[in-house]
């Protein structure tokens, strides 16, 4: 097998998408929202290079691929916002507050747990980006000091617990207004959390990618604020 992932460029990526798309029919199937497609699509892979001893290096050679879709995905997230541009200008101070709100609400809750667990400083600021998309939370661990293959896997678990929790927080907590589910997504659960948002309805998912790109740049105003602290 692992000749067989050695001899296509392209095995890794094929077996990233058939595993997501394997993700995507259980979650429709099941309805469950614990079978979050990238969840399950992890797992899969894992297992896969486990059992048939192929190695990173070996699959990363086609999946790295991929990657390459991160950007005009990422600029497609515009469409949304701009559909509902309106909207956002007469709720800007409104749709400000609440992402910064969510934005110290992330930093005060890492505060608190690596203050309870006696976390030291390098975990402490390798945690503090874990709500905001990967390629910004890497750049603020690596300049803060912090271990960044740590901070990518918190970033990644936060995404989808917040995808797989979202639905129930928010009959739990009662909210219904749209914009604010968008915002709560994209501040707490970054791309991953706008997955689902986009899935909720277009200003739910117009809301969630503003809220992936202020929250990020609060962020890289906040972390060096806050990382001296312990």
């Amino acid at each position: 097998m692992n000749g067989l992932i050695h001899a296509s460029l392209y095995s890794g990526m094929l077996l990233s998408l058939g595993a997501y798309l394997l993700g995507v029919w259980l979650k429709k199937k099941t309805g469950l929202a614990l079978l979050n497609p990238l969840l399950v699509a992890i797992v899969l892979v894992i297992l896969f290079l486990s059992v048939f001893h192929v190695s990173y290096e070996e699959y990363n050679r086609g999946a790295a691929y991929l990657s390459y879709f991160l950007t005009p995905a990422t600029v497609c997230l515009a469409i949304p916002l701009y559909r509902q541009l309106a909207y956002l200008k007469r709720f800007t101070f409104a749709i400000a507050a609440s992402i910064l709100a969510g934005v110290l609400g992330s930093a005060g809750s890492i505060f608190v747990m690596a203050k309870l667990f006696g976390l030291s400083h390098d975990y402490y600021v390798t945690l503090l980006p874990k709500s905001i998309t990967t390629a910004i939370g890497m750049g603020i661990s690596e300049e803060a000091g912090g271990i960044v293959t740590i901070t990518v896997v918190s970033i990644i678990i936060t995404g989808i617990l917040g995808n797989i929790i979202a639905d129930w927080l928010f009959k739990i907590c009662k909210i219904e207004e749209p914009m604010a589910k968008g915002l709560a997504l994209g501040t707490a659960a970054h791309a991953i959390g706008t997955a689902r948002a986009l899935e909720l309805g277009e200003l739910e998912g117009a809301m969630s990618s503003l809220a992936i790109a202020v929250a990020g740049l609060l962020t890289v105003a906040v972390v060096p604020l806050v990382s001296g602290l312990i």
